[in-house]
């Protein structure tokens, strides 16, 4: 069963683009070495711009690891027992890490560039057993202030995905994607989706009754966000096949995650239910705040997943 933090390297995927690394190592090290001592066992790197990729290093910034120290920490990592997987984003409203290559979507340089560092980052990261793409909130809602938007629809968002997918897969990474595109797009979604992908809702509101466990269309559609009423998607991706690594977050309450874990114990089959993340969605800084993000939302996040770990021994148990 995996217990993974989602932790972020980068930034330059959502906070205005920097030209240096804003990442604090000391915090990295406390972080993993507690997931260590605890058992949480997958760190999901978001690398951005953290990394000079070798066939692109025009996308790092001052402070970008060298794929030798990336090695070295990826090395670290697992002598802790955490298994290293690696994220690139490359929804269209968080790829600002990819500079001038973020204006040219579906282009054929484009294509080439996504399959190159999809290639370096697998042979960095020693080929992983998973890839995580991104591909979430790419629509007009949740890009509506930026100064540029993008939004692939229709079989264009789907050939881009699944192009990354199988560049994964080249490499011997399954395919790693956040779900909204069942959101919305449930029918288009279970058709078009393949099965080898690996699913991550994510669910970070408080709604866990009954009424939040059936879609709603309207609602859904309604909301800027949709997040809230679709706390059904865990059910839904189970019964229509797809292995799933649930996501839940710190980042709102801190109840999110231990509900999200045990509303998919009772609602996702074990078969298909291959662990749980959790997105604290905060950089990798110092901060004793965890309304601020920082090493005291990861901090917490970590406990989170080791009381993870105990509630689903137990459930086993029975």
């Amino acid at each position: 069963m995996i217990y993974g933090l989602l932790i972020h390297l980068g930034r330059n995927m959502w906070d205005p683009p920097a030209d240096h690394l804003r990442f604090d190592e000391t915090v990295w090290r406390e972080i993993t070495e507690k997931m260590g001592s605890v058992g949480a066992n997958m760190a999901v790197i978001d690398i951005g711009e953290g990394l000079v990729y070798p066939s692109h290093p025009e996308l790092a910034v001052k402070g970008s690891w060298t794929p030798e120290k990336m090695r070295a920490e990826l090395k670290r990592l697992r002598s802790l027992g955490v298994e290293p997987i690696p994220k690139l984003n490359f929804s269209a409203c968080h790829d600002q890490w990819l500079k001038d290559y973020s204006f040219m979507l579906s282009t054929d340089e484009y294509y080439r560039v996504v399959a190159d560092l999809i290639k370096d980052v697998a042979e960095i990261f020693d080929h992983p057993r998973f890839f995580h793409l991104g591909w979430d909130e790419e629509k007009e809602k949740t890009q509506r202030k930026t100064p540029y938007m993008v939004i692939r629809q229709g079989d264009l968002w789907w050939h881009d995905m699944i192009y990354t997918a199988k560049e994964a897969e080249r490499h011997g990474a399954r395919g790693w994607i956040w779900s909204d595109k069942e959101w919305k797009s449930k029918d288009e979604f279970m058709a078009k989706c393949p099965r080898s992908i690996v699913q991550s809702h994510w669910y970070y509101s408080n709604g866990f009754g009954p009424e939040w466990e059936k879609r709603n269309d309207k609602k859904m559609n309604a909301a800027r966000w949709a997040e809230p009423y679709t706390l059904c998607a865990f059910k839904e991706l189970d019964e229509g096949g797809f292995d799933q690594i649930a996501c839940g977050s710190n980042i709102y309450s801190n109840t999110n995650f231990p509900n999200v874990v045990e509303h998919c114990l009772k609602n996702v089959s074990k078969e298909r239910l291959l662990g749980f993340l959790n997105a604290p969605w905060g950089s990798v800084v110092r901060n004793n705040d965890p309304k601020k993000g920082g090493s005291a939302r990861y901090l917490a996040a970590v406990d989170q997943l080791a009381a993870a770990r105990k509630r689903v021994a137990a459930a086993s148990i029975r």
